[in-house]
């Protein structure tokens, strides 16, 4: 049994989200060629050319125009011969890089059509060389999430994050897909909220079976720092001691990022799943997402709690664990709920959610414009949040689709009110419920669970916070 092992009955159970390779890693480059990459004249080279290219395509990748085809493969000859001049500096990714020139130069003699760039993807396997400080020069046709929904040329210059009690943690949560990194250097896709690098933004011709996916642990953390900052300055809020460092701290905060990320990633495939959990081709009610994403998180929320009081678990691994516990829930209630509109927002619907649940179990306070915890008490309140959705879930693998969405609508209207206008609020007439699912998702307005008045007033103060967190990194 591992040394994390809490009540057997409430691990994490499933199968891997994807095919779970070796782990094996290179050797190191001298200090002084990986340290210059980022100033390196290939590199801004290529960065230069990349960005260039976005100017010719269209949305699905595709430069239609034909008097602009010389400039593209004057481009691509520019990216091309840049890649050949930096591969030696990543010795890991060579067959990557190589059959990233052949997808680049077949791309311009096919004329540049919609990229086909599967080749160069399958080639791509970050997973293979985890470890504390290696980096990757990665360049694609893809959209950022987040981002960009155009599939323009990008590239990207990544660091692996892979603190040593990491190691520790995974051999209970396996999650070898998982590939944490921070920002070395970026082309203007990346100058946005993205904070993910997954494979099926890529422009492929098929879906390959996908073996890693990548998070920007330093820009996660670095917004969270100057959100939380904010928030806790306007509301008042006293952090606790250990809570307020982690501000202060962006290697650390990156670190407990590293391990929330590594928890939440491989939950999308564990447990009592009554559908898809990453909802692929499916269209579905935003708040199913909602309740996803946010399971997702109270699972690494009560494994920390788990991690945290286990005294087999190294200091390192407690102390982390700890963190973690702070860290989902004041992005989640401070960032999550009042980033991006309020079309369908998922995420900030689960925020929300997270929100009034405390303060509807007293743990959470909003008196005299003060906001406080009663600390000992917030873990139990909040495991209990993400035992209700297992419980939905499990309940619903004997329902019906629709049968499930109305379920998990009462659940969450029984903690947040719904619009006003609601239809799902009122009842769905005998015409939608006897129908197809798509009238079920058709009714459901885009901001089916406004905003409370505590963060409509929030959400005015740190507008100007929040949005000056696009394109932040580490380093910033």
């Amino acid at each position: 049994m591992s040394q994390f092992m809490q009540d057997p009955t409430k691990t994490i159970v499933g199968e891997p989200e994807v095919v779970e390779d070796d782990v094996h890693t290179e050797p190191r480059r001298s200090v002084e060629d990986v340290l210059s990459v980022e100033t390196n004249p290939a590199w801004l080279a290529l960065k230069e050319a990349a960005t260039a290219m976005q100017a010719l395509q269209v949305q699905d990748g595709s430069i239609p125009e034909v008097t602009v085809r010389g400039e593209a493969h004057r481009h691509v000859d520019t990216i091309t011969s840049s890649i050949e001049t930096l591969a030696p500096l990543f010795p890991h990714d060579a067959e990557y890089l190589a059959a990233s020139v052949v997808d680049f130069r077949r791309w311009a003699d096919e004329g540049f059509g919609v990229p086909d760039f599967y080749d160069s993807l399958v080639a791509f396997q970050p997973q293979r060389s985890r470890a504390d400080g290696t980096r990757h020069l990665v360049v694609f046709p893809m959209y950022t999430q987040n981002g960009s929904a155009n599939r323009f040329v990008e590239a990207v210059l990544i660091e692996g994050l892979w603190p040593e009690f990491i190691a520790e943690v995974e051999e209970e949560y396996t999650n070898k897909l998982f590939v944490p990194i921070r920002f070395l250097d970026f082309t203007p896709g990346y100058d946005t909220n993205a904070a993910v690098l997954f494979p099926e933004s890529v422009a492929m011709r098929a879906i390959p079976t996908f073996t890693w996916g990548a998070i920007f642990a330093d820009r996660e953390a670095a917004r969270y720092r100057r959100v939380v900052r904010a928030a806790a300055e306007i509301t008042r809020l006293e952090l606790p001691a250990d809570a307020a460092a982690l501000l202060d701290d962006q290697h650390l905060m990156e670190e407990v990022f590293v391990m929330w990320d590594l928890i939440h990633d491989r939950t999308h495939m564990r447990g009592d799943l009554p559908f898809d959990p990453f909802m692929i081709k499916q269209r579905m009610p935003f708040f199913l997402y909602s309740l996803e994403e946010l399971r997702c998180d109270l699972t690494a929320f009560r494994e920390s709690v788990a991690i945290e009081h286990n005294e087999k678990a190294s200091p390192e691994a407690r102390k982390h664990a700890k963190l973690v516990q702070y860290a989902v829930i004041f992005d989640r209630i401070f960032r999550f709920a009042i980033t991006g509109n309020r079309v369908r927002n998922y995420d900030g619907l689960g925020g929300q959610l997270l929100f009034a649940w405390m303060h509807q179990h007293h743990v959470l306070h909003w008196t005299d414009t003060e906001l406080s915890f009663d600390w000992e008490s917030v873990p139990n309140v909040v495991i209990a949040l993400g035992q209700a959705i297992d419980d939905l879930y499990w309940r619903s693998i004997d329902r019906p689709k629709t049968a499930h969405w109305l379920a998990a609508y009462d659940m969450i209207r029984e903690t947040l009110t719904p619009n006003p206008a609601s239809v799902w609020a009122r009842g769905l007439p005998d015409e939608i419920l006897a129908g197809p699912p798509k009238g079920y998702t058709d009714a459901v307005l885009d901001d089916e669970f406004p905003l409370s008045m505590f963060y409509e007033a929030l959400s005015k103060k740190m507008k100007d916070v929040i949005e000056s967190t696009a394109g932040i990194t580490g380093r910033d």
